[in-house]
């Protein structure tokens, strides 16, 4: 696949962060000339918060991660790519249950450390033989680079994704994967942060959920949500700062600001990967009765097949964005509502403003960066969502995804 068009000029340079150390397999799984296997360890003092999919068919890896996260504690994290390892009834969970246990053998940790994820195909079993092997020979596998990280993880991603933010005495990494079944909750995603500052595991929890909720829960590229979702956050301890136990802590404002810039950043990595994308596209709504109304309207817009095709043919198709407003069922008024592209206000007051020029709103379509701004004139509440343009490269990508 051609890279995107919106995509980053190259990926970043990503600093070490202490305790971390990386590795990642061609283990052949689906993909062949790559590497589609990734494992970071980790010391015996590492934390971890994390959120997972909403999808009430949620993975077998998916389930694990929730069964073993109430501990708070990680000493590694491994992912493959190619196969979800979801709606693989018994064979899911004794395919996790092999490569827990072949990591931790080969480790000498707990199997109730280790985090699994898996992205790609769903319903086909996971070839464990494979698997066993790669994460059998760590001593033959050397430490790897994020670039390598975040190559392995990706399926139709047109490019690997990497952030980083850094603070006092220490650094937040992330990587990312993520290109279709994109939606809230989280979107077909996986991402996973790493920081040497010494966090507990309730501040780690507290902290990626609400950088989550503000970032990656707010992107859309075709209204899909995966059953495999998960981004975690890793804290080692290495920084040797006094431990950040939560909102109160004289360091928690640094620390959590750095884990949302990262998890933003990759978010909207995200939507710049959107399978076919053209476009990236802020979707603003404000003066709605709540934040969660505001939310609500500005994700039908964002959803919209209807808008999204029109912002690809460069077309200010506004009567689209009207549509999707009103389907929307949270409150708006006809009468109050502003609709802008860019600079040029469209309506006013349920009609046409006086001086909209197409031309103008068409000129604003003409670029890769779009925004669309709705004011409902009904309150205090907003939000924006980041979403892609739909062309037809993302029906030729999907198509053709299993062949």
């Amino acid at each position: 696949m051609n890279v995107s068009p919106l995509a980053p000029e190259a990926f970043p340079e990503l600093p070490a962060v202490a305790g971390v150390e990386l590795r990642t397999f061609a283990a052949g799984l689906r993909y062949h000339g790559r590497p589609d296997l990734f494992l970071a360890t980790m010391p015996d003092a590492t934390t971890v918060g994390g959120v997972f999919t909403k999808s009430q068919c949620a993975s077998a890896t998916v389930d694990w991660c929730r069964s073993i996260i109430a501990s708070g504690t990680a000493r590694a994290v491994v992912c493959n790519a190619g196969n979800a390892n979801a709606f693989t009834g018994v064979a899911g969970v004794a395919s996790v249950q092999a490569e827990v246990n072949t990591l931790g053998e080969s480790l000498n940790i707990d199997p109730n450390q280790i985090y699994v994820a898996s992205t790609g195909v769903i319903g086909e079993p996971l070839d464990d033989d494979a698997m066993k092997t790669s994460l059998g020979e760590l001593g033959a596998a050397p430490i790897a680079t994020w670039q390598s990280a975040a190559t392995a993880i990706t399926t139709t991603d047109t490019f690997i994704k990497g952030a980083s933010a850094s603070l006092a005495g220490g650094n937040v990494v992330g990587i990312a994967k993520g290109s279709g079944m994109i939606a809230p909750n989280m979107a077909t995603m996986l991402g996973f942060v790493f920081t040497d500052l010494a966090v507990t595991a309730s501040a780690c929890q507290t902290a990626i959920a609400q950088a989550t909720q503000a970032s990656f829960n707010k992107i859309t590229v075709d209204s899909d949500t995966s059953t495999s979702d998960t981004v975690l956050l890793f804290a080692t301890a290495q920084a040797g700062n006094d431990p950040i136990d939560g909102p109160e802590h004289r360091e928690w404002a640094a620390f959590s600001a750095a884990v949302f810039e990262v998890c933003l950043d990759l978010a909207h990595q995200i939507v710049r990967d959107g399978e076919g994308a053209t476009k990236f596209i802020e979707v603003q709504v404000n003066g709605a009765t709540s934040d969660e109304a505001a939310e609500t309207i500005a994700r039908s817009i964002a959803d919209s097949p209807l808008v999204k095709t029109a912002l690809a043919a460069e077309d200010a198709n506004w009567g689209r964005v009207v549509m999707a407003i009103g389907k929307a069922g949270a409150p708006a008024d006809r009468d109050l509502v502003d609709i802008w592209i860019g600079d040029e206000q469209i309506t006013s007051a349920g009609q046409v403003h006086a001086g909209y020029s197409e031309d103008r709103a068409n000129a604003h379509l003409q670029g890769d960066e779009i925004l669309v701004r709705v004011e409902l004139g009904l309150g205090e509440g907003s939000s924006s969502i980041w979403t892609c343009d739909l062309t037809h490269g993302y029906i030729e990508i999907n198509a053709g995804y299993r062949s």
